[in-house]
């Protein structure tokens, strides 16, 4: 089966050809780094126009990679959320109107689900498996018993880790986005110049808080700017609380596996290209006899090829596959 599909959720607007699920025919990703870098972050609307102006030329060079014609695509996988709704609708109406006029089923795909399966892209994972999805809008914990299995554990409350990235990036004027700008600089501080908060929460909670940190990151760096003598570098800081987070993340990843009595761990999401974390998760893995997996940097950050994925998987599974005329919009956003 071709799945031609299409991932338009925040400002990457991608299109790939994936066959039965694994086969990755092409993969395109084009990101709006230039245009919300000056901002510090994503603008919606901007976010929106873009997806407009580019998604018709990303999916035609999508189709022209995979030397796969539109008539030949058998199903057709699109994000149908979380995600900015200006963005979603982009992907969601041209694969509404692709589908109508080809006269093929369309499948909507949950954002998170794309990610939690990605490493199927690259090689089978036994179920049932532990997953960390960690990027700019999601860190979450899931119990992944099959396709289309999951069980929540535990999620942020408030910040997640990628944004957390984004924001301190945004203290320090580093620029966007800030998980790769801070992972850089990391590398040339010191972890342990200061030691900022770790929130574990109470005692056996999957849960996630980013705020206190990003809150003391903050504080440090204004105590950095008013008082004289009190030194601590862009890398001193940014390599203290990339190790703040990555503690955090790597700590409750073990406990997951621990409390779920299962030794396999997926680490996927736009933060899982961090080569910190996968280190540490590595480590602690090897600590407790665990297996654990991440997928391809390429297919960590938003891309169509999970999203087709995902599809094909749902489809075999006899999920809800819609005609194109059918409703499937943003308003369908719902977390797994």
């Amino acid at each position: 089966m071709l799945v031609l599909g299409i991932e338009s959720s925040c400002d990457d607007t991608a299109a790939a050809v994936v066959e039965n699920g694994t086969k990755i025919l092409s993969s395109v990703i084009l990101d709006q780094n230039t245009i919300h870098s000056i901002y510090g972050g994503v603008v919606p609307e901007l976010a929106g126009r873009s997806h407009v102006e580019v998604i018709d030329k990303v999916i035609k060079q999508a189709l022209k990679l995979s030397e796969v014609s539109l008539e030949e695509i058998d199903l057709i996988a699109v994000t149908k959320g979380p995600g900015l709704v200006s963005s979603l609708l982009v992907g969601i109406n041209t694969a509404k109107a692709l589908a109508y006029a080809l006269q093929i089923p369309l499948i909507g795909v949950n954002h998170l689900e794309g990610h939690l399966l990605a490493i199927f892209l690259q090689e089978p994972v036994k179920f049932p498996f532990i997953a960390l999805t960690v990027s700019g809008g999601h860190t979450d914990l899931y119990r992944v018993n099959g396709f289309g299995e999951y069980i929540i554990l535990g999620r942020t409350r408030d910040d997640a880790a990628g944004e957390a990235f984004d924001k301190v990036a945004k203290m320090l004027n580093l620029g966007y986005p800030g998980g790769p700008i801070i992972e850089k600089k990391a590398k040339f501080g010191n972890s342990s110049a200061h030691h900022f908060p770790r929130a574990f929460l109470e005692k056996g909670s999957l849960d996630f808080s980013f705020s206190g940190l990003k809150t003391s990151v903050r504080n440090i760096i204004s105590k950095r700017e008013e008082l004289s003598g009190f030194i601590l570098s862009d890398e001193d800081i940014a390599a203290s609380f990339q190790s703040a987070v990555i503690e955090v993340l790597s700590t409750k990843l073990v406990l997951a596996c621990k409390q779920q009595n299962i030794n396999r761990v997926v680490v996927t999401g736009g933060v899982a290209a961090n080569q910190a974390l996968r280190q540490k998760v590595k480590v602690e893995c090897d600590k407790n006899d665990f297996q654990c997996f991440f997928p391809n940097l390429r297919y960590c950050t938003d891309n169509a090829a999970m999203i087709a994925c995902a599809g094909y998987y749902n489809s075999c599974n006899s999920f809800p596959v819609v005609n194109s005329f059918l409703s499937l919009d943003a308003s369908s956003v719902k977390s797994l």
